[in-house]
């Protein structure tokens, strides 16, 4: 099989039942580390909910990224009484916290509805300053042709999706990112293959190495987001650790839908 990064050949990694029906395929690049599965025959059924009910953390990922772009945007590298889109925007939660925040955003979503911002989708492509993509990435069925289609939007394109742990993968069992329950999550990266599409659209990356990524024509620090992710995390750490003290219960809901899930 082919990367649908890079090109090269990908190998056989595993199989694995998704939507607890049907047995797919991984593959991984012998030369970026990408790893896809087969052609996504099923993602129709795996979108009849846009948002997949095991996504809990929907709300609380929203609060988080709505602080640290608003950190980002008050920044000098972006003009922060620009436009911006959020491609992909579900709900519109996150346009909505952003606008509430002062910074004009706008959104984009072919495939779930409006709720927290209507009146504010995008309506062409061109005029915007900076494109927020949060886990979407993961999504893609083709990432190079989304990819561009992002660019017709801005030059500059921020996005989340969580790197490939520096293990062996061997099974669904060794990531919990693989999420086969839902079936929608096909695409998953390694910081070379970020790299490398980076390189096919002559684009400067810039990531945290773990989760928060930029792709840009701006020339910035190299260590632009891991410095910002660093400050900003200790921040959100020693704010818990004065204040408040008890665990969410994120991590526990997680495994409690997915045991739904699988009964």
């Amino acid at each position: 099989m082919e990367c649908k990064i890079c090109s090269s050949n990908s190998n056989f990694l595993f199989s694995e039942q998704i939507l607890q029906k049907y047995n797919i395929k991984y593959f991984k690049c012998d030369v970026c580390g990408f790893i896809q599965t087969e052609q996504p025959y099923w993602l129709d059924e795996a979108y009849q909910d846009a948002i997949a009910s095991l996504d809990i953390g929907y709300v609380s990922r929203n609060l988080f990224y709505r602080d640290i772009v608003a950190s980002i945007l008050k920044r000098k590298a972006f003009n922060s009484n620009g436009k911006f889109l959020d491609y992909g925007g579900g709900y519109g939660l996150f346009v909505r916290l952003m606008r509430d925040e002062g910074f004009n955003f706008y959104r984009q979503d072919t495939y779930c509805k409006n709720l927290f911002a209507q009146y504010f989708d995008a309506e062409k492509a061109g005029f915007y300053d900076l494109v927020t993509v949060f886990e979407v990435f993961e999504h893609l069925e083709n990432p190079l042709i989304d990819v561009k289609k992002m660019l017709q939007y801005a030059n500059s394109i921020l996005f989340s999706t969580e790197l490939q742990p520096n293990i062996e993968i061997k099974s669904v069992n060794d990531w919990w990112y693989f999420s086969p329950e839902t079936g929608q999550h096909i695409s998953f990266y390694t910081n070379k293959s970020l790299q490398c599409l980076a390189e096919k659209f002559n684009l400067n990356l810039y990531t945290n190495n773990r989760d928060f990524h930029l792709l840009t024509n701006k020339k910035l620090p190299t260590n632009y987001l891991v410095q910002h992710g660093r400050v900003h995390n200790l921040v959100n750490r020693a704010v818990n650790k004065l204040f408040w003290s008890k665990e969410g219960l994120l991590q526990h809901d997680f495994e409690y839908v997915k045991n739904l899930l699988h009964t």
